[in-house]
C-alpha cells in the first residue's frame, strides 16, 4: 500500500465515522436501545439502512472494499443525510471520482400541459420517476385538496406511506402501496445512481416498516392501469379506474389518469368540481395554478 492509499483510506474511515456520529437513531426512524459507546448511528444501522451488509460497511469504513460502486456509495450517502458536498466528497474520497450529475428531470412539456387543462372532468396529474409530482390539473385539487401537489404534498410515494389522511383515504391501500414499492423498484434500475432517489427510499424504508418489509422482497412492478376506492369527507366513497401513460419524450414522466368507473362516483367527482370552481370565485381566495 502506498503512503497516498494509507491517506485515502484514513480520511475515508475518519469521514464516514465523523458523519455516522452527526445522525441520531431518531432522525432515520430507528429506536435508540441500549446504550451507545459513541453518539450517532452504530454501523450495523448504516448497512441496514443503506441495504448493504454489516461486514460491507465495516470494510468500507476500512477502505478494503477495492472500488466500491456509485449506487451503493449513494445508498451509504442517503442513509447517512449527506448534504450534496458530502455526497460528492465521499465518492472522492472512496472512487477518486466525482459522483454521477443528479438527474434534474425536464419540466412538463406543453403539449401534457394542455392535456391536462383538456381534461377538466377528470383529475390528472404528472409525476417524474421518483413520485414527484410535477403538475396536476383542477379536477385533481378539487379530489385531493388545493395543497395536492404544492410543498410538503409533492411526492406521491412519500404521500402514501407517511401522510396517515392519505392513508386512510385509499382503501385500497394495501394494494396500492404494493404497487408504489415495485414501481420504485422498477425506476431504481433505471436511475440507479440519483441521489434523490435512493435519498427518497431509504427514508421509507426508515419510516415505515410495510415498505422495508415490501421492498426487501424484490417485486419489481410497472403500475399502468387498475381500479381503486377512494374516502372522500364531502362525497363517501367513490371508485375510480387509474390508468399512467409514459411520455414519449425520453423524460420518463408519467401521465396518470382517474375517471369514475361507475355513475356515482361520475357524480361525485361532478360535484367536487363544482364545488372548488365556486370556492375560487370568492373574494380573497386563490388557487393554485392547474
Amino acid at each position: 500500500m502506498t503512503s497516498g492509499q494509507g491517506r485515502q483510506q484514513s480520511e475515508l474511515a475518519q469521514f464516514l465515522r465523523a458523519a455516522r456520529a452527526r445522525v441520531q437513531p431518531a432522525d432515520v426512524g430507528l429506536p435508540s436501545v441500549g446504550s451507545r459507546r459513541t453518539p450517532g448511528l452504530r454501523r450495523q444501522e448504516v448497512a441496514q439502512l443503506a441495504a448493504v451488509s454489516i461486514d460491507w460497511y465495516i470494510r468500507l469504513e476500512q477502505g478494503r472494499v477495492g472500488t466500491p460502486g456509485t449506487g451503493v456509495l449513494d445508498s451509504v450517502a442517503a442513509a447517512l443525510r449527506m448534504s450534496p458536498t458530502e455526497r460528492e466528497h465521499l465518492h472522492l474520497v472512496a472512487r477518486g471520482q466525482r459522483p454521477p450529475a443528479t438527474h434534474v428531470p425536464a419540466p412538463v412539456g406543453r403539449s401534457l400541459l394542455a392535456l391536462l387543462d383538456g381534461m377538466p372532468l377528470l383529475p390528472a396529474y404528472v409525476v417524474d420517476f421518483r413520485f414527484g409530482i410535477l403538475a396536476r390539473n383542477g379536477a385533481a385539487a378539487a379530489l385531493f385538496g388545493e395543497e395536492f401537489g404544492s410543498p410538503g404534498a409533492d411526492n406521491a410515494a412519500r404521500m402514501i406511506f407517511t401522510d396517515p389522511a392519505v392513508r386512510a383515504a385509499q382503501l385500497d391501500w394495501v394494494r396500492i402501496a404494493r404497487e408504489t414499492v415495485g414501481n420504485l423498484r422498477a425506476n431504481l434500475a433505471r436511475h440507479r445512481d440519483d441521489p434523490q432517489l435512493n435519498a427518497l427510499i431509504g427514508e421509507l424504508r426508515s419510516a415505515s416498516a410495510e415498505f422495508a418489509a415490501w421492498w426487501g422482497d424484490h417485486t419489481v412492478q410497472e403500475r399502468v392501469h387498475g381500479v381503486k376506492r377512494i374516502q372522500h369527507a364531502a362525497v363517501g366513497e367513490l371508485t375510480v379506474c387509474y390508468d399512467v401513460m409514459a411520455a414519449l419524450d425520453g423524460s420518463d414522466q408519467r401521465l396518470a389518469v382517474l375517471t369514475p368507473a361507475d355513475g356515482a362516483a361520475e357524480q361525485a367527482l361532478r360535484s367536487l368540481i363544482a364545488a372548488r370552481a365556486r370556492s375560487l370565485t370568492r373574494p380573497g381566495l386563490s388557487a393554485i395554478v392547474a
